[in-house]
């Protein structure tokens, strides 16, 4: 038997790197797949860093508070008019920051002791606007603060009674875990690229031999169907392997790329890193070969066979989700669902905590008893087959 599966697996093997253009396309995306998400990720932090490092509020009528305008350059902050349109901009996206808008008489009415109307106008549809927003409330807080204060001082009270506790903020998180949440879209892109590596060799080797009429003579050699089904399964796994193990190896080079310095710093991946990605994506890259594989044998042609694996292109993409709308933690049945265990596990990697044994071996667990499933399945549908 195992001879027999070695010779289906040199054939299937061979067969698959005969498609050469469709080989490239998987290795090119692969390999490109780490700078690309890399230079993603750095644009973002980097455009962040800019207009935090510019430091200015865009304000209409500031001409109307010169007191307000005084406090805000002296926090190092310039003050640039707002376009007459700035509402229409915000909602085209436009316009990436926050607009302060002051309405005639506020100094006036500041020297009356009234409370002058400040509006701070976004659209929580713009997400440049919206991540300033909260930049500019604080420092008119702080003009707020400092308001009170001198009415406190000019009147004999102690600034202290506005604030009888100290409030401070202190975040536990370490760099590590920062630098994580931003690269969490990393073990997304490898599991993608793992799943659609395989997914070309696993149609071909079982709808696309049945279109071309070549799956029936292959049944008809003397050999047992199980021997057959593991050489095919075999060659699929290894494409699938192969790529897990470009993809995650392209990320070493590709923080070369990085644009944010900060990021940079954080962002740790190393040969470490990388190993355990590897470790952890080789089950389900033989996992999802032969789900893929009993799927698609049902099939009598290429396409169908598509249409059929949509459901397990689709499930695997939204798995991962489950830890992105999951507030209260790792649940422990993430481990013992494959896709979404492997994410889990790349995620607390990255973000450099230490895996237990235990999640590891259910991780590898489920995936090879899927894996052991769907070649069970395979198998008899290939006698069922066979004997027809």
């Amino acid at each position: 038997m195992i001879a027999a599966a070695l010779t289906v697996f040199r054939k299937e093997l061979v067969d698959a790197l005969r498609d050469r253009r469709t080989l490239v396309m998987v290795l090119l995306s692969s390999v490109a797949i780490g700078p690309l998400v890399l230079v993603l990720i750095s644009a973002l932090v980097s455009g962040l860093e800019k207009r935090a490092e510019a430091r200015e509020v865009v304000a209409i009528g500031i001409e109307h508070a010169p007191s307000l305008r005084n406090y805000i350059e002296r926090q190092t902050f310039t003050v640039r008019e707002a376009p007459p349109e700035h509402e229409a901009l915000l909602r085209d996206n436009k316009l990436g920051d926050p607009v302060v808008v002051v309405a005639p008489g506020f100094e006036a009415a500041l020297a009356r002791g009234e409370m002058p109307l400040v509006e701070v106008v976004s659209s929580s549809s713009n997400q440049r606007a919206q991540a300033g927003v909260r930049r500019v409330t604080t420092l008119l807080q702080g003009f707020n603060t400092e308001q009170a204060t001198l009415r406190l001082v000019m009147r004999g009270v102690s600034p202290a009674m506005l604030r009888p506790v100290e409030v401070e903020e202190r975040d536990v998180a370490d760099r590590t875990a920062r630098a994580a949440q931003l690269a969490t879209m990393v073990p997304f892109f490898v599991l993608m690229a793992v799943l659609y590596g395989s997914l070309n060799a696993a149609l071909d080797t079982t709808a696309g031999e049945r279109e071309r009429g070549s799956l029936e003579p292959l049944l008809m050699n003397p050999m047992p169907h199980f021997a057959l089904v593991l050489g095919k399964w075999g060659a699929v796994a290894a494409v699938g392997m192969l790529i897990a193990l470009l993809s995650c190896l392209s990320f070493l080079p590709g923080q070369w790329l990085m644009r944010s310095e900060a990021l940079a710093a954080m962002f740790r991946f190393g040969p470490h890193e990388a190993a355990a990605f590897i470790a952890l994506l080789l089950p389900l890259a033989g996992a999802l070969a032969a789900l893929l594989m009993a799927i698609a044998i049902r099939s009598k042609s290429f396409k169908e066979a598509q249409a059929g694996t949509t459901v397990v292109v689709l499930a695997v993409s939204l798995l991962p989700l489950v830890t992105i709308f999951n507030q209260e933690g790792t649940a422990p049945w993430h481990y013992w669902v494959p896709a979404l265990s492997q994410t889990t596990l790349m995620g607390s990697v990255l973000k450099g905590e230490v895996v237990s044994l235990p999640d590891v071996a259910a991780s590898v667990g489920s995936s090879v008893l899927l894996c052991a499933v769907a070649l069970v399945v395979v198998s008899r549908l290939l006698r069922a087959a066979a004997l027809k």
